[in-house]
């Protein structure tokens, strides 16, 4: 049973934007009281980008990525997005969400997607 699914990646030029999908379960959603989006480049460590708390709605994103990127949920939907505007070849990683963690701590979380590919060519 599949409980998260990303989608929304993809090949975009420097200073492109994209949405990012993360498709929850309804058990996934309902029981998680945070999903987070992380990524991970090619010989990096997975790194923390942004995390919602679904049932409060507060939000966080790294200092580093807040002036570009932003969370947001739709509750209808159990979807949470990530919204990636003026994209740089260093934003080049696999982009996973996960549910049910603290913060912006991967190693807390239980509960990951597949992933969606981000390339962002200069």
């Amino acid at each position: 049973h599949v409980q998260l699914v990303e989608s929304g990646g993809g090949s975009v030029q420097a200073g492109g934007s994209l949405r990012l999908s993360c498709a929850a379960s309804t058990g996934t959603y309902d029981s998680s009281d945070s999903i987070a989006w992380f990524r991970q480049a090619p010989g990096k460590e997975r790194e923390g980008i942004a995390v919602i708390y679904t049932q409060r709605g507060t939000t966080f994103v790294t200092p580093s990525l807040k002036d570009r990127f932003t969370i947001s949920q739709d509750n209808t939907k159990k979807t949470v997005y990530l919204q990636m505007n003026f994209l740089r070849p260093d934003d080049t990683a696999m982009y996973y969400c996960a549910a049910d963690g603290t913060g912006l701590l991967h190693r807390s979380y239980k509960r990951w997607g597949q992933g969606t590919q981000v390339t962002v060519s200069s």
